[in-house]
């Protein structure tokens, strides 16, 4: 059989199962090491691990991670560079958005609106140091770190602002409403429908970015592996919802980070505008001379790296129900762990939003496990430096093989 350019079928090229884990052997890992590390403690705990209501805390306890490393990670992948000051900034935020609304009585929507605003002057005032003078990015976001972290100190006055109204904390505390709640089910017949309508959403651009690939003769996936794959994330998919309506359903949180996903995996997959970001971490010099602005790309990448610390920061808040003076504490670490060990190089050009996304759930699977094990908090943290250390390890080897 031929295709419309006179090509059959059968000569189109195809990706060997072998190359696909060369090429993309670091995502799939950390697939499998997640995948195994929730079966020990699964194991380990008793079952404890994935019972409905814990896998929706876990979610709910991770979200501030999740959102940053999608940043984190435009930032590492542009210039291998990072962002220290994304836990003060999330800090600050939660200052502004209790004084706003606590002690000025605020309406919440208009706090939220000044706190995105205040969030996006951060990201021009850090952006422009970065970007257009060149001081180190490790140099201003440590002066961020430290010029945030004071600022809220002197907002707060050492205190904590609290509590907040009962409409702000669903924020990071709601779950969406079973629609057909009246018919008296035992799990959230809306999550499945919404498990459903993603996994029909997923296998349709699969199928298209697979014709797509074959009208242009690009390489893909033989049918049978092509099958195998979408299939089985298909059933995953319908499964993680399943489960997550034998409990309360889809949490908000979990909607936003959904949507913050699919928004920043099209942008750097399929825009040119992301094109230049991995263009910048390749090559910056090069990309210059290609024609990429990259003064403007690396302003605009920490614009929005405030801007996601500030939706972080309103969530954490909202799930503390409280503004702290002590908040966001070693959050940039937990965001920048959750992009390295998702796949992110150190030297920048590599990375995927997915990538952070599966390094950050990794993060919160070991911090659950472990807590609901009963492991002090000073192992705990030991155990997140070693992981963190061999990902990177790993990068680094990789890289030099590569050379040889």
């Amino acid at each position: 059989m031929k295709t419309p350019s006179g090509i059959s079928k059968s000569a189109l090229p195809h990706i060997s199962v072998q190359n696909i884990f060369k090429n993309n052997f670091r995502q799939y890992g950390m697939l499998i090491a997640l995948v195994v590390i929730m079966l020990f403690f699964q194991i380990a705990t008793k079952g404890i691990l994935l019972v409905p209501m814990n896998m929706a805390n876990l979610i709910l306890q991770n979200a501030y991670v999740l959102i940053l490393s999608i940043g984190m990670t435009l930032c590492i992948v542009s210039s291998g560079n990072i962002d220290l000051s994304v836990g003060s900034v999330c800090a600050f935020i939660g200052a502004v958005m209790g004084t706003l609304v606590v002690n000025m009585k605020m309406p919440l929507i208009l706090a939220a609106i000044i706190c995105l605003f205040i969030g996006l002057l951060i990201g021009v005032w850090q952006g422009f140091w970065i970007a257009y003078i060149r001081i180190p990015a490790f140099i201003v976001t440590l002066s961020g770190m430290l010029l945030f972290r004071g600022l809220t100190i002197t907002m707060l006055q050492g205190l904590t602002l609290s509590p907040f109204p009962n409409q702000f904390t669903l924020i990071s505390s709601g779950f969406i409403p079973d629609l057909f709640a009246g018919l008296g089910l035992r799990f959230n017949l809306t999550c499945i429908l919404i498990g459903g309508i993603i996994s029909i959403i997923y296998i349709y651009i699969e199928l298209r970015s697979r014709g797509a690939k074959q009208k242009y003769h690009f390489e893909s996936l033989p049918l049978p592996l092509f099958i195998f794959k979408i299939v089985l994330i298909a059933v995953v998919i319908n499964l993680f919802f399943f489960w997550l309506s034998l409990y309360m359903g889809i949490p908000i949180i979990l909607a936003i980070i959904g949507i913050l996903v699919l928004i920043y995996s099209v942008f750097t997959t399929q825009t040119v505008s992301g094109r230049y970001i991995y263009a910048m971490g390749g090559n910056e010099k090069a990309a210059k001379l290609s024609g990429v602005n990259t003064n403007k790309t690396l302003f605009l990448i920490y614009i929005n790296m405030a801007f996601l610390a500030t939706l972080a920061g309103i969530a954490f808040t909202s799930r503390l129900n409280a503004a702290s003076p002590q908040a966001g504490l070693n959050f940039e670490l937990d965001a920048i762990a959750a992009c390295y060990i998702g796949g992110a190089s150190a030297y920048g050009g590599v990375g995927t939003v997915i990538g952070a996304i599966i390094g950050a759930l990794v993060m919160g699977v070991l911090n659950n496990g472990m807590s609901i094990l009963g492991v002090g908090s000073d192992m705990q943290m030991s155990i997140k430096g070693l992981v963190l250390l061999t990902a990177v390890a790993f990068d680094v080897l990789s890289k030099s093989k590569s050379k040889l």
